[in-house]
Order: structure tokens, then C-alpha cells, then sequence
């Protein structure tokens, strides 16, 4: 389950974002660059347990809500100019693909329920 590529785009996001937040200013290193490392990692967390789990749709709605949350903080972090245009058009379209790739599993399971 691990090679599916929603684990490997994933990881390349938590590959790019983490450095990227430790540059944010000091002030905001423990505010904002912490709120966008913890949805992301919790995000990951959610997927990785719905990928070995019999309860895939209650995982796969706490990675949504991770993934909003993400996508607010990045945002944020973007109209606050901690990241510039190309790092957050860049990083946007990392969340945007991910999104998707999380789309497919959730219809594919509610497929599975219903």
C-alpha cells in the first residue's frame, strides 16, 4: 500500500515543506511553521493508517481535514510573505495533485460501502 502515489507525492511535499517552514522568521517559527508541519504530518499519519486499517473512510476524512487545513496555512503563509509566489504556486500544486490523489481513494471506498 505504501508505493501508491499518494505516499510518495507525500513524502516529497513533507520533503520540500519542512525545510521551507524553518525559514519562516523566528517569531513565526513556532507559530505558523508549526501549524503547517503539523497538518501536513498528521495528514501523512492519516493516510498511513487508512492505508492499514479497516476503518479506511473515518482515516481518510481526518486526511481531508488535514489537507484543508494545510491548504489554509499555506495560504496564509503566503499573504503573510513567508513564502514567495513560486514557492507557494509551487507547493500549491503539490497539495492540489495530493487532493486529488485522496479524492480517488475516498470514492473508491465509499464505492466499496455503499
Amino acid at each position: 500500500m505504501q508505493e501508491s502515489p499518494i505516499f510518495s507525492k507525500t513524502f516529497d511535499l513533507l520533503q520540500w515543506l519542512l525545510p521551507a517552514t524553518e525559514k519562516f522568521p523566528k517569531s513565526q517559527r513556532f507559530v505558523l511553521a508549526k501549524r503547517v508541519q503539523d497538518a501536513a504530518l498528521n495528514f501523512y499519519e492519516a493516510i498511513t493508517a487508512a492505508g492499514v486499517s479497516s476503518h479506511k473512510r473515518q482515516h481518510l476524512e481526518q486526511a481531508d481535514i488535514e489537507l484543508q487545513r494545510l491548504r489554509l496555512y499555506l495560504r496564509l503563509s503566503h499573504e503573510l510573505r513567508f513564502l514567495s509566489m513560486g514557492q507557494y504556486e509551487h507547493v500549491s500544486r503539490m497539495v492540489v495533485e495530493i487532493g486529488k490523489l485522496l479524492g480517488g481513494w475516498q470514492k473508491k471506498v465509499l464505492g466499496r460501502a455503499a
